[in-house]
């Protein structure tokens, strides 16, 4: 079962999470000031050796074994260092470790301290480990890193990789603020956590609000899903989510793009913005809004606002238009898992071959069927087929057959001005073949009124009036080829005499007012004119199935 496109924003969630972890551990883009105002000394508090050549050792006390320093509540260890007490600062080799508080940790192979800038820079040496922050479940790796401890900023510009439990950021550059608490990543940025992976040049997060941001081009990828956003936002709290600037979720062929998308993923639930355009060539169908809704706990969607669903598996494009479409899902992650969809109210429909009206649809995908209700009408060149109800089932994405339910009405408007071929029964049936209908039946009290073309000349005979039980009509590349009825009562007028009431079967309407003209017609709701709606006649199909249902 393919998972719905909203899934796919998940993808993007995870890589955020990781942004929180950075708290005490990275970079600044611009030097900071060279000294503060108030100067506090660096202390010595141990070496196993101490001894002072001022010519030899450029004026430094030169310390060895189990040193040990102390400046503004930092505590920093090696194997041995130079000491300069004048300009208050030290070098430190071999198992280099500064400790801040309980939470913070640095070790590397070399580390120069300013005391007076309390700047520190750490490097590691050709061959040697990485420099080594770590704040909790947090791991800075990198060849150099800078921590200046006024702005409590630590940050680096070659190169760094950060690691949590789950997850492994790398970037060239890379800085945090702990008192703002936003971090900071630019240049070839990466993200990834599993089998995901998030590339950007920019990403920023805020350790406080939980916030993080993605400001520039980004992609992620996750198996088959691929999600581009240049402007988007995470909160890891809460785990919501927005997309912004015409974010594009990709996934298995469908692609959706909108003004924004939000996501939440405690609830599950995800909408989408303006200007939404939803596409799946896989299927061949799509779906245009500004407002759409997803909750995929309970595979539930909504559609609205301007909301046109497209198919285009056949050679045109059908347009379809509703105030609003609304999806169902039964027996979700099952095997049987089967989907209903509700399209409402002023249902509109154009297609160059085939147009189509009505009050409401509903597509029911466990039988393949759709059913038109209330008014529905349906155009094909000069043919117009009605009835209180229209069901038409699918099979392998194309029509299968069709089945006008009650008051069932055929009529095709003739070249000539005036004349339509008209068959109206209590019930009719299309049947196709490849696309195309191969065969028409008509049941129960059919009434008949058509012009018989002479071949000879191709001018109409006369007119043709006929009851019956049942007609039966085969089609061959869309031409009549044959017609059946049992016993028929009928009269034919020749063109000369024919009475004008005998003209039209009862109930003739020829709705080419309603008919839609174009994509864009899809949206002008015109009525049928007062008095020419149908009336129910007797219980719909769909009612005696619902009673029969109940009653087992």
């Amino acid at each position: 079962m393919r998972k719905p496109f909203f899934l796919l924003v998940l993808t993007f969630l995870g890589f955020c999470v990781l942004m929180q972890a950075v708290a005490g551990n990275t970079q600044s883009s611009k030097a900071k000031s060279q000294t503060s105002n108030q100067k506090s000394r660096v202390y010595l508090v141990h070496a196993d050796e101490l001894f002072f050549d001022a010519w030899k050792n450029n004026n430094a006390q030169v310390l060895r074994g189990n040193v040990e320093f102390e400046h503004d509540g930092a505590h920093l260890y090696c194997d041995s260092a130079n000491y300069f007490e004048q300009s208050n600062s030290f070098e430190a080799w071999g198992n280099v470790r500064m400790v801040q508080g309980d939470t913070l940790s640095l070790t590397s192979d070399y580390a120069y301290y300013d005391g007076n800038a309390k700047m520190l820079n750490a490097k590691v040496f050709e061959g040697g480990k990485q420099v080594v922050l770590r704040n909790r479940q947090t791991t800075l790796y990198t060849d150099t890193l800078y921590f200046d401890r006024n702005d409590n900023m630590g940050y680096y510009n070659d190169g760094g990789k950060i690691v949590d439990k789950t997850s492994t950021l790398t970037s060239l550059h890379g800085e945090y603020h702990t008192d703002s608490k936003d971090a900071f990543f630019t240049d070839n940025v990466r993200l990834v956590d599993g089998t995901s992976t998030l590339t950007t040049d920019t990403l920023t997060y805020n350790t406080a609000s939980k916030l993080a941001n993605i400001v520039g081009p980004s992609d992620v990828i996750s198996g088959s899903s691929h999600i581009y956003s240049e402007l988007g936002f995470y909160n890891t709290e809460k785990k919501q989510a927005e997309l912004l600037n015409r974010s594009k979720v990709m996934n298995e062929g469908s692609t959706i793009v909108a003004d924004s998308i939000w996501y939440d993923g405690i609830t599950g639930v995800s909408e989408a913005f303006r200007c939404v355009v939803y596409d799946d060539l896989t299927n061949k169908n799509g779906m245009r809004c500004n407002y759409g809704y997803y909750d995929e706990q309970n595979g539930y969607a909504l559609s609205t606002d301007s909301a046109v669903a497209l198919e285009y598996s056949e050679r045109d494009t059908l347009y379809l238009h509703a105030d609003t479409f609304k999806v169902f899902t039964y027996n979700i992650n099952t095997d049987s898992v089967y989907r209903v969809m509700h399209a409402y109210n002023k249902v509109r429909a154009y297609r160059i071959d085939i147009q189509a009206v009505c009050d409401s649809l509903v597509y029911n995908s466990q039988d393949s069927c759709m059913t038109m209700y209330t008014d529905p009408i349906l155009w094909n060149v000069n043919q117009q087929l009605l009835g209180e109800e229209v069901q038409v089932f699918m099979k392998d994405s194309v029509v299968d057959y069709a089945h006008v339910i009650n008051q069932a009405f055929s009529i095709e408007k003739l070249p000539e001005d005036g004349l339509y071929n008209q068959v109206s029964s209590n019930d009719m049936y299309a049947f196709f073949k490849d696309g195309e209908m191969r065969e028409g039946q008509a049941v129960d009290n059919v009434l008949v009124a058509y012009y018989p073309v002479n071949e000879s000349d191709s001018t109409y005979e006369g007119l043709v009036r006929l009851e019956t039980s049942k007609m039966r009509m085969l089609l061959e590349k869309k031409k009549l080829v044959s017609i059946w009825t049992p016993k028929a009562n009928g009269m034919m007028y020749p063109m000369t005499q024919i009475p004008p009431e005998k003209k039209f079967l009862e109930g003739f309407y020829w709705f080419d007012y309603v008919r839609p003209l174009s994509k864009d017609d899809i949206f002008d709701w015109r009525p049928k004119k007062p008095g020419t709606e149908l009336k129910t006649s007797r219980r719909s199909h769909s009612d005696r199935k619902k009673e029969a249902l109940k009653d087992e």
